[in-house]
């Protein structure tokens, strides 16, 4: 990459919309292809309680960053309550799950790194609509993932 790139507030760095586990939005603010592998971000926002399923990745770092309401994320035995500039880094291969419990539009930034399979994964992952919890498995593992838990109850 040879120039800067920008990508609008609310924005999509292809124009799309994405859509997974039903109700949550998930914006590419920097491609893989942009940093070489070297990382890959994500604007997930969240219009519902609830998350992804426990999981763990075995080559990526994941790093959340709460730009708007309240989340719980947990890593491995650490349980956290997160808000609004609350920053915390899930190491590879550690299992972790995370849970928009706020009220309201819930809005994160999560970013991976290095980038891995992760932006074919949140592709693959909006065009399969609602996936049994075997081919969601499947899509996970064949991304470098593996799914280890149920995601976590919200009361």
């Amino acid at each position: 990459m040879s120039e800067g790139m920008h990508v609008p507030a609310g924005g999509d760095l292809r124009q799309e919309r994405r859509k997974v586990f039903g109700s949550r939005s998930v914006d590419f603010k920097v491609s893989t292809l942009d940093t070489n592998g070297g990382f890959f971000v994500v604007e997930a926002t969240d219009v519902l309680k609830g998350g992804p399923p426990r999981h763990l990745h075995h080559e990526q770092e994941e790093w959340f960053y709460v730009i708007e309401s309240d989340y719980i994320l947990e890593i491995g035995d650490e349980r956290y309550r997160l808000g609004p500039g609350d920053a915390v880094l899930a190491p590879r291969r550690v299992p972790h799950v995370w849970a928009h419990v706020g009220e309201g539009k819930g809005r994160l930034l999560i970013a991976f790194q290095p980038a891995g399979e992760m932006e074919a994964f949140f592709g693959q992952l909006a065009r399969a609509s609602n996936p049994s919890p075997d081919e969601l498995q499947g899509l996970f593992s064949s991304h470098g993932m593996e799914v280890t838990g149920p995601p976590l109850p919200i009361e």
